[in-house]
């Protein structure tokens, strides 16, 4: 749009020229020209805004319409029904934080307190002050060698091919400024995950991109190689993601330069799709040693793996691995179906995959159940956006979160679902020189840290007001749902929990007997 705002202009301007020869009085229309010309310019030269960089004089639209719809406080109650990923309410307290806009509000609750299934968390008479910068974990089992001490809030995983070099730039150069971790997606290690310095998590999919051969197989030379870099804290092994779970990665060919195809090594002008399961390891007992062996290739760094809970009875054989075997990840990230991407099947989408919540609770229990929980972290993702989803997720027993789509909205993203047509306007999710141009990426990557920073010091502000000492004695007490008019309940009343080693015993709910049956350590 910026060339055609320059073409505009100089026809436009050859147009007076010529006209003020012809008909003297034509230069009257330079009182509309002119003006809209100097905004355009404006437009142009500022920072703030991606949409008026990249549309000039038009994207003040935009701006108009935000004016002129109801009032924050008005339609904070709505409902995600309007077709986007986020609510409003969701998207614009992202917004405050990243600009460091007050979040405070007039008149009190904005929700239906009474409304069945409303959470919230139970504070104390006697509150104290909790330092965010004690929000932090340290993630590395007996066998690693170099644990890290991650914050509890990271960014997830999100290549460089599905977003812009900009947003890259931006976004692991927020995590640097703010101290926490960036994870690299499936995608790759890119120069722009390494130009500012931030903490990475290197995660490894089904097409091995970074560290495969040229047949698309894991090579574990080229891994070494680069996992021996100061700024890779931690490696992910992708095993499923929840919008697409059992569907390898997608990366439309319109996405795809020549730089990302060497990035990746593959071939250009096709679209990149990784393939559904791993060629690496083929059972349970072979992840465990593919684990160990990308820990002695990385020098004894965690490694963890990511997964969308499908079928129980393979996770619960997963855990069997982990005890005949001795070798357990340092972490897993649980993503649940309700996880983003830049492009899925709809049906995937929807009708795939275990729910965040559901696949959490079953993790940690099962965990319990085999005494690996105090040996292994537990990583959540999918919509994230708040202090209190954090502390939801914490006092389910997670250790650590991502989020992904907030941080996007951090950059600018207005969620205009064009990410996987190369045009996204806001030029986070595109590889348009042009529009990726409109993205500054000094002033998002200071939006990304600020949007992190409120978000630690909302999560600080909530456990001093519960009395907390120590946010890893966060539990399902503290957490209240509302089942009816008239009853209240704690998630630990609601949701049946196992005791630590109960598995190895021999003792299993009833409900999982079936999956335990079908489980093994040496076959998914």
């Amino acid at each position: 749009m910026r060339q055609v705002f320059w073409k505009s202009s100089l026809t436009l301007l050859l147009f007076h020229i010529v006209s003020f020869f012809i008909f003297p009085w034509s230069l009257v229309l330079l009182l509309i020209t002119l003006p809209l010309f100097i905004i355009g310019l404006k437009d142009l030269s500022q920072k703030r805004h991606t949409i008026r960089r990249n549309f000039p004089v038009l994207g003040h639209f935009r701006y108009l319409f935000e004016r002129i719809r109801p009032e924050i406080n008005q339609y904070f109650i709505e409902s995600n029904t309007d077709g986007v990923p986020f609510s409003r309410e969701e998207r614009s307290l992202v917004y405050q934080r990243s600009k460091r806009v007050t979040d405070t509000l007039p008149f009190g609750t904005q929700r239906d307190v009474y409304e069945v299934g409303h959470e919230y968390v139970v504070h104390s008479m006697a509150p104290t002050h909790y330092d965010p910068k004690k929000l932090r974990t340290l993630v590395g089992g007996k066998d690693c060698l170099k644990p890290y001490e991650a914050s509890i809030f990271n960014i997830s995983a999100m290549s460089y091919g599905s977003l812009s070099q900009n947003a890259i730039l931006a976004l692991n150069g927020g995590a640097a400024d703010g101290g926490f971790a960036h994870n690299t997606g499936e995608g790759g290690i890119s120069p722009y995950h390494l130009e500012n310095g931030g903490d990475l998590i290197w995660q490894i999919g089904t097409g091995y991109f970074g560290c495969r051969d040229h047949l698309g197989n894991f090579d574990p030379n080229l891994f070494a190689q680069k996992a021996q870099s100061e700024q890779v804290k931690m490696i992910e092994i992708k095993l499923s993601q929840g919008a697409k779970p059992g569907h390898g990665g997608i990366l439309p060919k319109e996405k795809l330069t020549k730089e990302i195809a060497a990035i990746r090594n593959v071939p250009i002008g096709t679209d990149v799709i990784s393939p559904p399961g791993h060629s690496a390891f083929s059972s349970p007992k072979e992840l465990c040693l593919f684990i160990k062996q990308l820990r002695d290739l990385s020098g004894g760094k965690p490694i963890g793996i990511k997964l969308c809970i499908g079928r129980e009875s393979e996770f619960i054989g997963l855990c069997k691995a982990m005890i005949e075997t001795s070798i357990c990840p340092d972490f897993i990230a649980v993503d649940g179906s309700e996880g983003g991407t830049g492009a899925a099947p709809l049906e995937f989408s929807n009708s795939v995959g275990m729910p965040g919540q559901d696949a959490i609770v079953f993790v940690i229990n099962t965990l319990r159940g085999f005494n690996l929980k105090n040996e292994i972290r537990v990583f959540s993702t999918g919509k994230l956006t708040s202090a209190f989803g954090l502390i939801r997720n914490l006092c389910l027993g997670v250790d650590i979160c991502y989020a992904g789509r907030s941080f996007l909205l951090s950059l600018g993203c207005i969620q205009a679902l064009r990410c996987n047509t190369n045009d996204c306007p806001t030029g986070v999710a595109t590889q348009d020189p042009e529009l990726v141009a409109g993205l500054v990426v000094s002033n998002k990557r200071a939006r990304v840290k600020n949007f992190h920073e409120q978000t630690m010091k909302g999560v600080a502000e909530m456990l001093g007001a519960m009395g907390v000492k120590n946010h890893q004695s966060l539990n399902p007490h503290y957490l209240k749902r509302r089942v009816s008019q008239f009853d209240v309940k704690s998630l630990d009343e609601l949701i049946p929990w196992v005791e630590d080693g109960s598995y190895n015993k021999g003792i299993i709910p009833p409900r999982w007997q079936k999956e335990f049956d079908l489980a093994s350590a040496d076959k998914f």
